[in-house]
This record gives structure tokens, sequence and C-alpha cells, in this order.
């Protein structure tokens, strides 16, 4: 099957700290590598791929500081993606609604990830102008804002079983990974290990939508003494940070449409206590894979549960629910649906214009 990938411009694929879509972009792209599909992988020209880079430019959006209009990067690569549609047998896109209007009028079968949040209004004006187009949900929590969409399928994601590991290593702290911002909820995971008097460390971005939210709201919870920030790590260092956590704190406050950090904690055989909100229900097993709580009262009450979960059992639940080969088939299956039914499509589309 020949397939490509357009990937997001902001990182590489993979990225090389923080970015959740990229990443998924690269387990993905890795692993139909691996089944023996034929991938062009449409990116920034610093990614790292054993499929066909195609590279839009020369390196990530967010090294570039001389970039002043990210959005003329992303037409342009739309627009070198449509000289090639015949090269492929289907089409899959991270870009949000960027190519839908070209990809539209073109007879390859195509369908598009969402990765974020769908819960802003402009969001169902733009999408719903694309309603009969076909969409994949990261979660089922994910469609809610829009559900009269096209949605092919959700899949959930996934990431090769080899990336991170559990390691022997003792366990003295909770975790809190990914980016700081207020619906991540780092201001809980500090009050929540400060009440159960507990080292909290920090492995977190800082955006620059979100420094004065850092500055203000953060950095002086940061001086409690119970708290270590230590920034973003890469995957070579998450195995060790995870590891050695007694639990990922997950205290968000919007509708997560996936959570990543979730099934990276668990793949280090890491329970989660997470907020019930978005994609947790869906992600998280109660009392399997760590705790779902509804306040920070609740989650203090599973922190004294947590020492009775087995970490084995964690990190079996990843390789049964979150491997990037079940996240490839499941895409696979869905990318030959959509060409067969753009086949059996197209010999009633030519007997219309030859009785013409």
């Amino acid at each position: 099957m020949r397939i490509a990938q357009i990937a997001p411009l902001f990182e590489a694929v993979p990225p090389k700290l923080y970015g959740g879509t990229e990443r998924v972009v690269h387990s993905l792209t890795e692993e139909l590598v691996a089944m023996g599909h034929d991938v062009t992988l449409f990116a920034s020209g610093d990614s790292v791929t054993s499929a066909k880079l195609a590279a839009m430019r020369p390196e990530a959006l967010r090294l570039d500081p001389t970039v002043k209009d990210w959005v003329a990067h992303y037409m342009k690569m739309v627009e070198q993606v449509a000289r090639r549609f015949d090269e492929f047998d289907v089409i899959h896109s991270h870009i949000d609604y960027f190519p839908l209007g070209l990809l539209s009028r073109q007879r390859v079968p195509f369908l598009t990830t969402l990765h974020g949040r769908l819960d802003l209004p402009e969001f169902n004006e733009i999408y719903g102008t694309y309603a009969q187009t076909p969409f994949v949900s990261i979660s089922d929590h994910q469609r809610r804002p829009i559900p009269q969409l096209n949605w092919a399928r959700t899949v959930l994601h996934g990431m090769p079983a080899d990336r991170l590991r559990p390691l022997d290593v003792e366990r003295g702290y909770f975790a809190f990974l990914g980016r700081v911002s207020p619906e991540k909820g780092l201001d809980r995971a500090i009050r929540i290990a400060a009440a159960a008097g507990v080292k909290l460390k920090v492995a977190a971005k800082v955006d620059n939508a979100d420094k004065a939210y850092f500055e203000n709201e953060i950095k002086p919870l940061l001086t409690t003494g119970h708290v270590e920030f230590i920034g973003e790590i890469n995957d070579e260092q998450k195995p060790a940070f995870l590891s050695g956590a007694h639990a990922l704190l997950f205290p968000i406050r919007w509708p997560e449409p996936f959570g990543l950090v979730m099934i990276e904690a668990m793949a280090c055989g890491t329970p989660v206590i997470a907020f019930r909100d978005g994609s947790v229900p869906e992600v998280m097993e109660d009392g399997v894979t760590g705790f779902i709580v509804e306040s920070e009262e609740q989650a203090l009450e599973a922190v004294k549960k947590i020492a009775t979960l087995d970490r084995a059992r964690v990190r079996a639940r990843f390789d049964e629910r979150f491997t990037a080969r079940r996240m490839a088939q499941d895409y696979v299956d869905l990318y030959q649906e959509l060409i067969d039914a753009a086949n059996a499509k197209a010999p009633r589309l030519r007997a219309v214009a030859g009785g013409n």
C-alpha cells in the first residue's frame, strides 16, 4: 500500500523533546514501514524516519526564530502534497483543516485524524463545512462537540513496545510530565503532593503562550521545597523518570483528547492518578492501571492505595491495548476500507459518464 503521512511542521518527527502529535505520527509511520508498506512522510527536514522523507522545510518551525507566518508554510506544504496525489493509494493527514479543500476535490482516498480539542465554536464551522469527509477521533469523548461529522473510526494512540520499559529503580516521588498550562493542572499536582508529604518531580515544557501563567501561578509554588522542576526531557530520560515515581499525576481540567503521557507511564509500569475528564475513562482502567478521581481529596485517597496496584499488570495492559502495531493495524484496516469504497465507486462514475 502506498501511503502518504502529512505531519505538523512545528516539531520534527519524532520531536526532540515535547510533541505529542509528531510522536504519534512517527510511531505510526515506522510501524507501517515495518509492516511492509511504502510510506512517504511529509514533514520538516530534521525529521528522522525509515519512510521516504518529503522535507517541506529545513527544520521544525519551533526551532526557526525567523518564521513570522507559520500558516504560509502549511499552505505551501498542502500544495506540494496536492501535486503528488497520484503517487499514493491513500493519504493520511494530521494537520487539521488545512488540506481539506484540496483533499476533498481529488480522487485518492484520504482521512484526517484530529489530534486536538474540538470544543471551540470555530471548529464546528470549519469542520462542518467538510462534514462528509472521513475523520478519525483519538477518543470517543473528543467527538462530543461535533458529533455530526463523518466519523470513520476512533483509533486510540499507540507507541512502540520497546520505546519505554520499566526499570528496576528505587521509587521516591510523584511525577508530572508534559506541558505547563492551566488545563494540565500542575498547580493541583503540587498541592496533592504537598498534602501527601511526597516529593513532586516536574518534567514539563513551558510554551511562550504559557510563560505568564508559569511566572505568576506556578513559579511561586516551586519554592515550597517539595517540588523539583526539571524541564523538558527526551525519550531516553523517560524510563528512569517514570519508573522512579510512585505514580504519574494527571490532574487535568480540560477535555483531554487523549493524553499520551498516560500510556508512557503505563509502558514503564507506573500507575496514573488522573482526573475524570476527556479521554481519561477510555485510556485508564480504574483500579488496574491507576485511579480515576474527581477532586484533590479523592486524589489523596488514591495515593493511599497506589501501592496495591501490580506494576507488572500496568505494563501488561499497555502491551495489550497501546502498542504502535495495534494502532497501525487499526489504520491499515481503515485505509483498506476507504480504498475498497473508492474502487467500488469508480466503475459507477465511469458508467454514468459513459451514459452521458
